[in-house]
């Protein structure tokens, strides 16, 4: 694990980029004798990014959530109304979307229409294979020839037939991103020479309905051109797999992949889903094919904020550092993912009186954590007006990958709160 790379010369966002209701709440939450840290939500954030990228694409299209990226409730009920279905990769994550679809849809769909979740990972093993298969799900996206054996037995035994889609990890790939999941060596899917030999058997397996592919290659891509050529490409490629090895195809999955700029100060400019919605529009998938996206990051990225009060504050070597409640163990996104993520300061008056306040003014800061090991480092090097113990620093654009993504054990300190604004 690496620190995360140095700030400078950038200076902190002004405490305004925090929202007004979002700032007083994380202030009423910091008035407990407790320190605070915690991640503050806002649902309808989500839920309007949702209904921006739904509105964008054609008919054919539909947008599932991925549960992993923000698996808060409260989320994951603010988005239902607004996206086709979810992404899940485990039974929890199941559950979750599962009651979320209920309380969204009033009960199960009449007939035996699929319930509207796709599952993904490289690992499922037999307990989240059959709660897939006993939910009905939309498509169990299949990671080798052994798990489509198992969804197929399993089937067989419940006395039903499970809707699989064979996940492709392919020679090529026309994208690129922070994490790439295709188009090299990989824990995912079934290398593309090997799919005539896997799909062949698929297709002869009992209690199995192969309707299609899933091919998610990359992630966090920010090109709105290449991730339009990345859909077409996938459609190209599933329609003429399809035909070559005689699948009924109905399931094109591209997986999720649609970036969010973090760092646009130093040049990352958002994802245009304005033209991505202009160069999708272009897409013809063969009729009766529905194409589905994964969104997660992109969804409930900038609906949420962690924030952590400052227990300390220390200079040592020339260094200023700002020493939190928290760190790594609830956000290690900047330190896992290399990233320069940055923070606003809310200062908090109250102060116990008697008591030193240590703080630093006009200089560059370094934001550590609470644990034992200098890997706790969360942003390096960055301009602050002013940050005393006591204070808050605020992390924007926390809504995704973090608490789920945190050390939650290490050294045994209380998690993270998470509320709803």
């Amino acid at each position: 694990m690496a620190l995360p790379p140095s700030a400078a010369p950038r200076s902190a966002y002004p405490a305004d980029v925090v929202p007004a209701p979002v700032r007083r709440r994380l202030l009423e939450l910091a008035a407990s004798e407790t320190p605070l840290s915690a991640y503050l939500y806002d649902g309808e954030a989500a839920a309007r990014r949702a209904r921006q990228l739904r509105a964008a694409l054609p008919p054919w299209a539909a947008v599932h959530y991925a549960v992993k990226a923000n698996s808060f409730p409260g989320v994951v009920r603010a988005l239902a109304p607004h996206v086709d279905g979810f992404e899940v990769a485990s039974r929890s994550e199941l559950e979750l979307a599962l009651a979320a679809l209920r309380e969204r849809d009033g009960g199960p769909a009449a007939g035996a229409a699929p319930v509207p979740v796709v599952a993904a990972g490289p690992a499922k093993s037999v307990p989240v294979l059959t709660a897939l298969v006993r939910a009905g799900v939309e498509a169990i996206n299949a990671e080798s020839l052994l798990e489509l054996h198992r969804v197929s037995r399993i089937a067989v035994a419940e006395g039903t037939t499970a809707r699989v889609t064979l996940r492709v990890n392919p020679v090529d790939i026309p994208v690129t991103g922070s994490l790439s999941m295709g188009g090299t060596a990989s824990q995912f899917g079934v290398p593309e020479p090997d799919v005539p030999e896997v799909l062949g058997e698929a297709l002869r397996l009992p209690g199995l309905d192969v309707t299609g592919f899933h091919i998610h290659a990359a992630s966090n891509n920010l090109d709105a051109d290449a991730q339009a050529a990345y859909l077409r490409w996938c459609v190209e490629w599933a329609a003429k797999a399809a035909a070559t090895h005689g699948v009924d195809l109905r399931t094109v999955d591209i997986g999720g992949g649609i970036g969010v700029a973090f760092e646009e100060p130093a040049g990352e400019r958002p994802f245009d889903v304005a033209r991505f919605d202009e160069l999708a529009g272009d897409v013809e998938p063969p009729p009766g094919v529905k194409v589905i996206l994964e969104p997660g990051r992109f969804l409930v990225a900038d609906c949420g904020w962690y924030a952590a009060e400052v227990t300390d504050v220390k200079h040592s070597y020339g260094t200023a550092f700002a020493v939190l409640r928290g760190g790594i163990n609830h956000f290690q996104l900047p330190t896992s993912w290399e990233l320069v993520h940055n923070i606003a300061v809310l200062p908090v008056e109250r102060w116990p009186e008697g008591l030193p306040r240590p703080g630093a003014a006009g200089e560059r800061v370094t934001v550590v954590g609470e644990l034992c090991t200098p890997e706790d480092t969360l942003l390096r090097d960055v301009l602050v007006d002013r940050v005393r113990a006591g204070d808050l620093v605020v992390f924007p654009y926390a809504g995704s990958y973090g608490w789920e993504f945190a050390m939650h054990s290490f050294l045994g300190h209380p998690v993270a709160e998470r509320h709803l604004l």
